[in-house]
């Protein structure tokens, strides 16, 4: 998830090691099963079509079923490699995950999205039964950020200028966002009769950087709809022709998408991924606890380090 490191990092906890990456890496905290543009849905195409993940939400668990094998063969022959097996049910489950399914149907609109978005809630539910199923009992579920205020949609999505608000962000973008996070919050309220004994905590990220992007100067930030790396500058400094660290040639010149030199003051990084600041304030709030739903003692749980 974004902001999981910093996540790590008050737990006391080192990184959790990606689970694709076999060579190097320390399983004895848990494991990652993100990657990079993946979905709750399987992709229709591709990964060179369309560029998400083939690593959909059901393959994530599937190699966490697989991860739990694992630990009960080595555990059985003696072998320190990977965790004792009670970690299955001490372990906090983190789903941050449904944003690309939403973003890669906008071209069809935002009526084109919401038909998908059932599915997806339910998808994510069935996930947490199944975990439930083989030990989890501990789940945070994270809802979708405010993409209407993402300076890459806010260049590549078709608006009229009395779609945009008083920040800067794209109204009926975010309005179908708050619909879908109804959706998942209800959705998982009545997940919760099927898992008796688990705690499922939904989280309200969304209002944590709803607040950055329309606030950014009241939480030491400068700039909250205008990403830190990019090309073109102006409001947004996002080109769609020219990805953050990418060199393409545009109109007969070499242009470089780079980093800004004071990405502290940034909220978006490259368009659609948040600063590690503002990654930080965001982790800082939730951990807090105020957008638990329903309460969660995590304060009291666990021996929280300050985010440095």
């Amino acid at each position: 998830m974004a902001g999981s490191s910093s996540i790590s990092w008050a737990l006391g906890l080192p990184f959790l090691s990606p689970y694709l990456q076999s060579i190097g890496s320390d399983y004895h905290h848990g494991a990652n099963f993100a990657t990079l543009a993946s979905t709750v849905l399987i992709p229709n195409t591709s990964l060179f079509v369309s560029g998400l993940s083939p690593f959909a939400l059901p393959i994530q668990v599937n190699q966490m079923k697989e991860f739990k094998s694992r630990v009960e063969e080595f555990n059985s022959s003696g072998s320190s490699i990977l965790p004792s097996q009670d970690i299955i049910g001490k372990s906090m489950y983190t789903f941050y995950i449904g944003q690309n399914d939403f973003t890669s149907n906008l071209a069809a609109g935002i009526g084109g999205v919401q038909q998908y978005l059932p599915q997806v809630v339910g998808q994510i539910a069935g996930a947490i039964k199944e975990i439930y199923g083989l030990g989890g009992r501990t789940f945070l579920v994270l809802n979708l950020a405010p993409v209407g205020c993402y300076p890459a949609f806010l260049v590549e999505l078709p608006h009229n200028s009395s779609d945009i608000d008083e920040y800067g962000c794209m109204v009926s973008y975010n309005n179908a966002v708050v619909d879908y996070n109804k959706m998942l919050r209800e959705t998982l309220a009545q997940t919760r009769t099927s898992v008796p004994d688990a705690s499922l905590i939904y989280v309200d990220i969304h209002s944590v950087l709803l607040e950055l992007f329309q606030h950014p100067t009241s939480h030491g930030l400068q700039y909250g709809t205008k990403a830190c790396c990019g090309y073109g500058g102006g409001l947004y400094n996002f080109d769609p022709k020219v990805y953050c660290g990418n060199t393409k040639e545009i109109n007969g010149s070499t242009v470089t998408a780079s980093a800004c030199s004071d990405p502290q003051n940034y909220v978006s990084w490259d368009g659609i991924h948040a600063t590690e600041a503002a990654n930080k304030l965001s982790v800082q709030a939730i951990l807090n606890g105020d957008y638990f739903d329903p309460s969660f003692p995590l304060q009291e749980l666990c021996d929280l380090q300050p985010i440095g």
